[in-house]
Order: structure tokens, then C-alpha cells, then sequence
């Protein structure tokens, strides 16, 4: 099959991104810190915060955010020499019909954290505006494709849209940061404060790398229309190192200082409720933008068709349904769950990239690919089952468990593969 771009193409859901196409390291780094400022990262924070001495939270933070941010940009860098996206770079590491089951695991996660962002914001419109809770239901509707626009239009779009809230959201958390650090009696008074609620350091990196790791593995429908790898790099560092970290850290302040890990209600603690409401819906627009666009850019995969506007309407559509059921309440545990079985699908991505193909991958549409590849299959149920049993920092063991076994087993068949040629040459 074509390598080139398809007449029609939208955003380029199973090409590589031509060089044409390229963006800035501004361009990515804009959008993807408007997908890292969400609202959930901030509870995970909130978490860490009343676990630890403040010094202890502050290096539990660090630490996770740098795992988090090193992870996303490992696979920034294999997008960008690439221009392919999780979903097709998938199809190398599972084959044609086993990376669908990637497409899965990575769409459903994202449409299902889709319906959670669309249920919070009605519903906390509702209860900080007095509005009747007959509003609730039309209100989720109303967000539900409302939010969805921006990633209808494509990566202009969300780039638009980045321009104008990330830096409203960047001085809003500033004001916030500079009253919660007054109102917690400066440097001496937070570091006097005793932990509540005590939690394992493994744990808390854990929770910290976890929450958002799986925008992080989906990083790459943006960092593929980076100009270099440097870019992508840099541009996901400021992302989900800097941007992640800046979230988790609102929401440990909150904690330490309000016992509010959530920006929205810390702020109405503030007595900046108004700002509070303009955050909420800056902060989850721009995060559920992009999960709507990756769940389109799986599905495209998934159904092998180009019509990613199509999709990102059905996305949104699903995610509206799920909220509107209020599915969104028993998702967020498995979602969380989800959280342990999608590293090693990055993991494998690596090691397919760097070990099998030596940095270079071919055409990802080509028929000549495999439907399953048994060593990636095989290496993300060991990496999955080492990540759900491991008592230590699972999504990263996940990661480093699934990357090591697809290395292992493919070097191992290669030799096996050698052995059975020299035999046939003695013949």
C-alpha cells in the first residue's frame, strides 16, 4: 500500500506527518501543556500532599514527574523521526490485527476520562453557580460536543485553543500559588505541617506517574509533527514534566494548606470563585480536547479509516452517553487499573523501534506487516503481569519489564532463526 498522504487527509490519522506538516517546539509545547493542566492530576497531588513532610513531597514529585516526563519523551522522540502516531506505531510492535488491541486499551481510557471531565464540569456548574440540578443532564449534553470542536478541527484547533488558555491558566495558578503560600504561613509554616494521611514512597510515585501516563504513552498524535527529535523532547519535558508537575504540586499545596486538593475549590477557599469557574472550564477544555483526538486517531487505526472528524464526533458522542448515564462514577477505578496494562505498550514500542527496527520503520500500512507479532504480544503480557503484581513503582516496572522481554525474546529468535540457516547452508 501508499506511504504518501492520502487526498482528504485529516491530520494524517494513518500517514506519517510529510515535512510540510511540521510544527514549532512553541506549536507542541502550547497544546500539550493544555492536555497536561488537568483536573484529576491535581487530586493525585492532593494525595501526596497530606502523606509527606513538605520536603518529602517536594522530592516524591520531582521524582515521579521526571519518570513521567522521561517515559512520554522517549516515545516523543520515536514520533517525530517517525511521524507516526501510538496507534501505527502499534501495528510494528503487535502486528496489523494485534495492534487493535492497543487501540482499545489506549481509546476506551481516553473517552472514558472524555466522560469524567464532561460529567465534572456540569456538574460542578451546577453546585458553584445554584443552578437547578435539572440542569445537570443538558448541561453534560451541552459540554459533551462542545468540548469536541476544537479537536473536530484537528491539531489547529487544539493549537488555537492552547494559545489563549494556556497562559490564562499558567497566571491563574500563579495567583493561587502566591496566596496558598501566604495563607500556609510562607517556607517555615508548610514545613511544619505533619502528614495526615501517610503513604508509601513507592505508592506515591506511583500514583504521581500513573494518573496521567496514559496521555503520556499518547503524547506521540502530537510530538509526531515535531520539526526533530529535540523538539519533541523538549517540547514533552515542558509537558509532562514542568506542566504535570506544576498540577501535581497546585494540588499538594491545596491539600497541605485548605485540605482541597482540586483548583476550583481551593480557589472558592480563596475567595476567587468566578476564577475558579473560568479555570475549571479552561482547564478541562483543553485536556478533553485531546483526549476526544485520541481516542479519534485509535479509532481511525482501529477501523482502518481516514475520516478522523467522523470519529472525534462518535468519541464524543460515546463519552457524552457514558456521562449522561453516570457510568462516569465506577470508571475512574478502572481507569486507574488501565493505568498498570498501558506502559508496557510503551515499553514494547520502544524496544520494537530501537531493537528490531534500528530507528527505522518502514511503511505502516504495508501488508507485508505481520497481523499478530508474537514477541510484542508476548512482552506486553509479561511487562502487564509484572506491572499488576509488583509491590514497587508498577507502570514504570511495566515499562522497563515489557521493554527488556520484547529485547530478549527477539534476540533469542534471531539466534535461533541464524542456527537454523547455517544448518540448511551444511545441508
Amino acid at each position: 500500500m501508499s506511504h504518501s498522504v492520502q487526498p482528504g487527509e485529516q491530520d494524517y490519522p494513518l500517514s506519517p506527518v510529510p515535512a510540510s506538516a511540521r510544527k514549532s517546539v512553541w506549536s507542541m509545547g502550547l497544546v500539550l501543556l493544555g492536555f497536561t493542566f488537568f483536573t484529576a492530576t491535581m487530586w493525585a497531588g492532593g494525595s501526596v500532599g497530606t502523606a509527606f513532610l513538605f520536603e518529602d513531597m517536594l522530592l516524591v514529585l520531582l521524582v515521579g514527574n521526571l519518570l513521567l516526563g522521561s517515559y512520554a519523551a522517549i516515545l516523543g522522540y520515536i514520533a517525530a523521526r517517525s511521524g507516526l502516531n501510538t496507534a501505527l506505531m502499534s501495528r510494528f510492535a503487535f502486528g496489523r490485527a494485534g495492534s487493535k488491541l492497543s487501540d482499545f486499551i489506549l481509546g476506551f481510557t481516553q473517552i472514558g476520562w472524555y466522560a469524567w471531565g464532561t460529567a465534572t464540569m456540569a456538574m460542578l456548574l451546577v453546585k458553584m453557580t445554584g443552578l437547578s440540578e435539572s440542569w445537570t443532564l443538558p448541561l453534560m449534553v451541552l459540554f459533551g460536543f462542545g468540548f469536541c470542536i476544537s479537536a473536530f478541527i484537528g491539531y489547529r484547533g487544539l493549537e488555537w485553543l492552547s494559545r489563549l488558555a494556556v497562559p490564562a491558566m499558567i497566571v491563574l495558578i500563579a495567583i493561587s500559588l502566591s496566596i496558598a503560600a501566604s495563607d500556609g504561613g510562607g517556607l517555615a509554616g508548610l514545613s511544619a505541617i505533619v502528614p495526615s494521611e501517610p503513604m508509601g514512597v513507592a505508592a506515591a510515585i506511583t500514583l504521581v506517574f500513573g494518573t496521567f501516563v496514559s496521555g503520556g504513552t499518547q503524547a506521540t498524535n502530537w510530538t509526531r509533527f515535531a520539526r526533530s527529535g529535540k523538539t519533541a523532547v523538549i517540547a514533552t519535558l515542558a509537558a509532562f514534566f514542568v506542566g504535570n508537575g506544576l498540577m501535581t504540586l497546585v494540588g499538594a499545596f491545596g491539600a497541605l494548606v485548605y485540605q482541597q486538593s482540586d483548583i476550583v475549590d481551593i480557589m472558592v477557599a480563596q475567595g476567587l470563585a468566578t476564577l475558579g469557574i473560568l479555570m475549571l472550564f479552561l482547564n478541562l477544555w483543553t485536556t478533553q480536547d485531546n483526549t476526544v483526538y485520541n481516542f479519534a486517531v485509535a479509532g481511525c487505526n482501529m477501523f482502518h479509516t481516514r475520516r478522523r472528524k467522523l470519529v472525534t464526533v462518535i468519541g464524543a458522542a460515546i463519552g457524552t452517553l457514558l456521562a449522561v448515564l453516570g457510568m462516569y462514577e465506577w470508571l475512574i477505578p478502572f481507569l486507574i487499573l488501565l493505568g498498570t496494562f498501558i506502559p508496557p505498550i510503551g515499553g514494547v514500542i520502544m524496544a520494537n523501534y530501537f531493537v528490531a527496527h534500528r530507528a527505522d520503520y518502514g511503511d505502516p500500512m504495508s501488508d507485508a506487516l505481520p497481523a499478530f507479532n508474537a514477541t510484542g504480544l508476548a512482552a506486553y503480557a509479561i511487562g502487564s503481569l509484572a506491572a499488576y503484581t509488583s509491590p514497587w513503582i508498577a507502570p514504570l516496572v511495566g515499562v522497563l519489564i515489557a521493554a527488556a522481554a520484547y529485547a530478549l525474546i527477539h534476540v533469542a529468535s534471531d539466534a535461533v532463526r541464524d542456527r537454523r540457516a547455517q544448518s540448511l547452508k551444511a545441508i
